[in-house]
């Protein structure tokens, strides 16, 4: 099929289509789009990117069409479609995509997720919403207030279930499925297929069609794969390096925790490259500014976590770039997905350290292909090992150990003795852990104290670094 009338749509969602641009269905949206308009229900299957939530959204407003009507009482519009998304940023993006779609159609819509007060969605709920899109937790918050009644939902649609079970969502999923009346139509979309999901279809679904139009975790053929070998150490030098040798203006750089998004953001503008984080610590508003923030262009690098890897929606993003690698070898997957969108090239970045090798095997293994290797002079496994024996590294290093220690003796750490000119630089020692503890080193020890003329000072005992109890002056 070449257009979305030869998809049956109606005439009002084929403009609503055609006022945002689209023209031609994508794979999935050609093959699930008439399925779902039959009342079949589907397990969907697409890598992220290919037009998967027009493919259920389409089809459907479709189906509640006839129970559209401009009427202001709440009665008139109970809920008759709820899609559930794991995380608050594809919840938001679901729901603009039927706002979108239904604009010539009066059916009402409405998003509800956590992060944000409950009273504005509390209102719109009371108000009447046919098509409802949530995320678990907040949904189960309504319903314990009595906010939500789904007995009269028609179609329900479980979207990103892989990543549902990654988050720990399923309980609250079964919860939310018993809330809802027996006879429905349940569509199952998901980027990938774990054999979990596949085992929660077999009591979701009845008799399901399965639309599968890429190979299990495949990738989006558009997105180039690229990883740089470097130390763990130099890669923030690697990525600032990147950013401005190839004028980046617009990348999303995954990091594995959110500690680690704070302060890499954080680095990154000391050094100068305007960024900012978004990961499940920020409120719901910080995220959306942050979003919004990095779309619009004022912020050029937007540091994530994986709850960005589903359901950010950015326009001919040009790269994505992997400081560290996810511990899952699926959200890979997602994360890339970012990238090479509707058409569009794209290029993955991932800054590989050596203890990273093996989630780049596995990785390599789940995706069916091998990501070429490029040293990026200056910053390889050999150049990265030299630069971090360069004295303003090892004086860095030296500092914070020093303030480390300060704050548990309440001493500071004597100078230590320069080195004699002519002798060889070599690996810097660590004099805490790599020399055996001796009674002369401790701060504040004298070598003789028989000699000491200063009147003797009550003894109280302190917490010495790695040295157990011991006896020193107040």
């Amino acid at each position: 099929m070449s257009t979305f009338a030869e998809l049956g749509l109606l005439p009002e969602l084929q403009k609503a289509v055609a006022d945002e641009g689209y023209t031609t269905p994508t794979p999935i949206q050609a093959q699930a789009i008439p399925v779902v308009i039959a009342g079949r229900d589907v397990m969907g299957g697409a890598q992220t990117g290919t037009g998967k939530t027009a493919a259920f959204a389409l089809p459907i407003l479709q189906r509640l069409a006839p129970h559209a009507n401009a009427s202001m009482s709440p009665a008139r519009h109970p809920v008759r479609a709820l899609i559930l998304t794991p995380t608050r940023e594809l919840a938001a993006q679901v729901q603009e995509s039927f706002k979108a779609y239904s604009k010539y159609l009066p059916l009402r819509s409405t998003v509800v997720f956590g992060g944000v007060p409950m009273d504005p969605q509390t209102a719109a709920l009371r108000s009447g919403v046919e098509i409802l899109v949530a995320t678990p937790g907040r949904l189960l918050d309504h319903a314990q207030q009595k906010m939500l009644n789904l007995q009269q939902v028609e179609v329900f649609v479980l979207d990103e279930a892989d990543r549902m079970l990654d988050m720990g969502f399923i309980p609250d999923v079964k919860r939310i499925i018993a809330m809802l009346p027996p006879k429905r139509q349940n569509l199952l979309f998901s980027a990938t297929f774990p054999d979990e999901v596949r085992r929660l279809t077999q009591a979701l679904l009845h008799e399901p069609v399965s639309v599968q139009v890429a190979p299990k975790h495949a990738t989006a053929d558009l997105v180039e794969h690229k990883v740089h070998p470097v130390p763990r150490e130099r890669k923030r030098d690697l990525l600032v390096h990147i950013i401005r040798a190839r004028d980046i203006k617009q990348v999303l750089v995954f990091c594995a925790t959110r500690l680690g998004a704070n302060r890499l953001a954080y680095q990154l503008n000391r050094d100068g490259v305007h960024a900012a984080a978004i990961h499940g610590d920020k409120s719901q508003q910080e995220r959306i500014e942050a979003l919004d923030a990095f779309k619009a262009g004022k912020v050029g690098v937007l540091v994530a976590t994986d709850v960005a890897a589903r359901g950010l929606d950015i326009e001919d993003l040009p790269y994505v770039i992997n400081y560290e690698l996810p511990n899952t070898p699926e959200d890979y997957v997602h994360r890339i997905g970012r990238t090479g969108r509707a058409g569009k090239t794209g290029e993955a970045v991932s800054l590989v350290s050596p203890d990273e090798h093996e989630k780049l095997a596995d990785i390599e293994k789940t995706i069916k292909k091998q990501i070429v290797r490029e040293i990026v002079p200056g910053y390889g496994p050999d150049a990265a090992r030299a630069s971090s024996l360069m004295p303003e590294h090892s004086e860095r290093r030296r500092d914070r150990r020093d303030r480390e220690e300060s704050k548990l003796t309440g001493q500071s750490r004597p100078a230590p003795s320069p080195r004699q000119p002519g002798k060889p630089a070599g690996k810097p020692v660590d004099p805490i852990f790599s020399q055996p503890y001796r009674e002369t080193e401790r701060a504040g020890a004298s070598a003789a104290p028989a000699a000491s003329t200063e009147p003797k000072k009550p003894q109280r005992q302190v917490a010495a670094l790695l040295g157990g109890v011991r006896k020193t002056g107040s």
